[in-house]
């Protein structure tokens, strides 16, 4: 088992601060929004938050999908503070002293840029159908504001360098897509894993150049079964099987080919798809009764963050994989990515 040594997990992402509620049919119809989908706030979603806030009990909690999975991570290696480095935009506001407080208070390191005019991001995370669906609509905000001069500046350049790790969701490719390629293009270069989630269906398809461009420095590529149903489509792979599309984006072009690409597609309570070298491999996840199921929104964050925490100890991928369902599981019998004080992971 490797040293787990400080700043060893470095990611980028859209830090926000979720607004959490239950809310009826009714809700997601007034504002034109899916039951489980995930898409950016445009001005028809405005008075939404407001709204949310007067008709529906809300609760605040550290989010943004990149932040969720550092977050997890972290959390399960108590032993080692500040192993994880995350940054991205958020405001010197009551919602970023929350998000700031809450993030180091689970040990990571953050080096947030802070922006003057924007307040913090937040997201709205309408549950319905008791926990089964989940529908994101984020409002950037600060967090659309994040400039490649923040990772830039010497010192947080050099904490790039100090880390063997590297994992970005594919939301900031929306945001800095030059801050993603540096530090894709500085881990191919270096022999070290540079990690990608798909995200969200949106992404693969409206931003599928940035998403391609960085693509080749991509060692681990994350997802679920829509998001790869929604890659493959635009990548004309002409198959809908998951196994199929996992494979076919495995042996996509790579620039550092000392390392073979693994893609992970997670499929809700269906086995965890893995292709490696060729080959699939399939890991059943933890059944939860429908009783014990809150809600769903985190759990594949949480679950990236569950592989995280094993693999940057250089634990087998079988291993990563139960750690990562383990950190599933936990979120989804919880309200939101929230985190019980200690983990008994064994």
């Amino acid at each position: 088992m490797a040293q787990v040594r400080e700043g060893i997990l470095f990611a980028y992402g859209n830090p926000l601060l979720d607004l959490m509620a239950t809310v009826d049919e009714e809700f997601l119809k007034k504002y034109d929004l899916k039951a489980n989908d995930a898409i950016l706030a445009d001005d028809k979603h405005k008075t939404m938050f407001e709204d949310m806030e007067k008709n529906f009990d809300v609760e605040y909690i550290p989010g943004g999908a990149t932040q969720n999975a550092i977050r997890v991570a972290q959390w399960l290696l108590p032993s080692s503070p500040n192993a994880t480095t995350f940054t991205g935009c958020i405001a010197k506001d009551k919602f970023g002293d929350k998000l700031e407080e809450k993030t180091r208070a689970v040990g990571v390191n953050t080096i947030y840029q802070y922006h003057g005019s924007e307040p913090t991001g937040t997201s709205a995370v309408l549950v319905t159908d008791n926990g089964k669906n989940r529908s994101l609509v984020a409002y950037l905000a600060a967090a659309n504001c994040f400039s490649k001069d923040h990772i830039d500046k010497e010192e947080n350049w050099a904490l790039v360098e100090k880390a063997g790790f590297y994992y970005i969701s594919a939301f900031p490719l929306t945001v800095s897509p030059p801050t993603i390629q540096k530090i894709g293009e500085h881990a191919a270069k270096n022999n070290k894993p540079f990690m990608l989630n798909l995200s969200a269906p949106f992404l693969c398809q409206f931003f599928k150049d940035p998403m391609m461009e960085v693509f080749p420095c991509v060692d681990i590529l994350f997802g679920n079964e829509s998001e790869a149903a929604t890659f493959a489509e635009q990548q004309n792979f002409g198959t809908t099987d998951i196994k199929e599309i996992a494979l076919k984006a495995a042996a996509l072009p790579k620039k550092n080919e000392a390392r073979k690409r693994m893609v992970i597609f997670t499929q809700g309570s269906d086995p965890t798809i893995v292709a490696y070298d060729g080959k699939i491999t399939e890991y059943p996840v933890i059944k939860v009764s429908d009783e014990n199921l809150i809600d769903t929104n985190g759990a594949g964050d949480a679950f990236v963050g569950g592989f995280l925490a094993q693999y940057i100890q250089e634990k087998d991928v079988a291993e990563c994989v139960r750690c990562a369902n383990y950190a599933a599981n936990v979120i989804i019998q919880r309200s939101g990515c929230s985190l019980p004080e200690k983990p008994d992971f064994q």
